[in-house]
């Protein structure tokens, strides 16, 4: 069986729109980004009109392993396990001590305003704040008077 690598044309997106080679750019990303394999399991809520939510199940992880940076439009959560200095002897190991990083492309004015570990589950906080100048605003059209 063969795979293809498909990327898809934009050409005629580019010919109607203005300032949207962003997208392409994020859809190669998407495309190319095999770094975020399923570990940790999160989710992604939409709380309101400009309020979002990542939660992700980090159990295990205490406060100080875990690290949140937001540089620009990347988000990227860490979590680094320490290693136990008592031998365990498991019968069976199911819940992953493994450490992890996984990154997350913000939208233009998203910016995280909080984080919190409750019950094995990180909960990071997001809002879109768009600022007064890029809102909609109604212009006004004036009339010229023609001189006679």
């Amino acid at each position: 069986m063969r795979n293809f690598n498909i990327s898809p044309d934009l050409t005629p997106l580019y010919r109607s729109a203005i300032g949207f080679d962003r997208l392409a750019q994020l859809a190669e990303h998407a495309a190319a980004n095999n770094s975020n394999s399923g570990y940790p399991p999160y989710n992604i809520e939409l709380l309101g009109e400009n309020r979002y939510r990542i939660t992700m199940a980090v159990a295990g992880f205490s406060m100080p392993e875990l690290d949140i940076m937001s540089e620009g439009e990347k988000l990227l959560v860490k979590g680094n396990k320490t290693t136990n200095s008592d031998e365990r002897k498991y019968l069976h190991q199911g819940i992953a001590e493994r450490g992890f990083e996984r990154s997350f492309q913000l939208a233009d004015y998203v910016r995280v305003v909080g984080a919190e570990l409750e019950h094995g589950l990180l909960n990071i906080d997001l809002v879109r704040e768009i600022p007064e100048a890029m809102k909609p605003r109604k212009i006004d059209i004036v009339t010229t008077k023609t001189l006679s």
